[in-house]
């Protein structure tokens, strides 16, 4: 019986995890000065938080990643696994230092800035992922993130075959090393400034914000999705279809992981041949339930959660 029997709908996420230590305080930030505030530690990364999310809305999942063999590392899996992540592929590397990444939040729960420390990722090379090419190739779609090196990159695009590869930009410095393997993606998830970077040019209004998005679809991407902040997300699937969902009316706690459970919500919805225009809509709702909690993940997302939600938003406009 062969792998793809066992696991007839996998999704594999190729990229980061990562210790996420989020700082928050309802002070005004002063740049050289300390402030109250307070400091959590919890499980994240992007590829690593989009398989959890996966597991939590009933995908089979199988992530790929590289953590150290240090306190940080061995929670990561741990709590992946434990949301039903087969991390069996995941590499630890001794001597390596896990991923962590530092943010700070201000009174309305928006990031104000981040650091990152993902060296080990630059240790994901070709000769590492060769060791997994029939995992890759028995999947029904890879998330890659562009956490990964560009080496690392050009290896997966070049060796993904047929799968659908799906990309979460990550930052408008990194995306740029997508720009080779722009007709290979299937769908691409980015927000304002990565579009930007990726454009070469300013998203000030909607006619810019189309203007990106047909320029994606000119080189190739299939499917776009941008998340706008204030203005909600904006998507299109190409030959004039396209449109906007709203930001849930959703008090925010925490920005970081939004956007992964966005993109979680959205491969879910593939996987089950729903249209891009609802699938958005769906993957909103799982993006806004997330925005409600401390953590990257929303411990309680399932179908079932993001369907109330859904439903509560049709009863209130009826």
């Amino acid at each position: 019986m062969s792998d793809r029997t066992l696991h007839p709908r996998r999704i594999v996420p190729i990229g980061a995890a990562n210790m996420d230590i989020a700082g928050s305080t309802d002070q005004a930030i002063a740049p050289g000065d300390s402030i109250p505030g307070r400091i959590r530690c919890s499980a994240g990364g992007v590829a690593r938080n989009v398989a959890e999310n996966l597991a939590r809305l009933g995908v089979d999942v199988g992530l790929l990643s590289a953590v150290g063999d240090d306190i940080f590392g061995r929670e990561l899996l741990a709590s992946a696994a434990a949301a039903g992540v087969d991390v069996a592929g995941c590499w630890v590397l001794p001597g390596a230092a896990t991923s962590s990444y530092l943010s700070i939040h201000g009174r309305d729960g928006d990031m104000v800035m981040a650091l990152n420390d993902m060296a080990i990722l630059e240790c994901v090379t070709p000769a590492l992922l060769a060791d997994r090419l029939g995992l890759l190739r028995q999947a029904d779609a890879l998330l890659l993130d562009c956490n990964l090196s560009a080496v690392a990159l050009e290896w997966l695009f070049g060796h993904a075959a047929a799968v659908p590869v799906f990309v979460d930009s990550v930052s408008a410095f990194k995306c740029r090393r997508i720009l080779p393997w722009l007709p290979r993606i299937h769908t691409l998830k980015a927000n304002r400034l990565e579009a930007e970077a990726l454009w070469g040019h300013p998203l000030g209004d909607a006619d810019a914000v189309l203007g990106a998005a047909d320029w994606l679809h000119a080189q190739g991407v299939q499917q776009v999705v941008l998340s706008l902040g204030a203005d909600g997300v904006f998507w299109s699937a190409g030959a004039g279809d396209h449109g906007q969902q709203p930001p849930w009316p959703i008090e925010m706690v925490n920005a970081t992981g939004a956007g992964d459970a966005l993109l979680a919500g959205l491969l879910q919805q593939w996987l089950r041949q729903v249209p891009l225009r609802r699938a958005v809509r769906f993957a909103s709702a799982c993006a806004a339930l997330t925005l409600s909690v401390q953590s990257a993940n929303h411990p309680g997302l399932s179908v079932a959660s993001v369907q109330r939600l859904l439903d509560q938003a049709d009863a209130e406009t009826q």
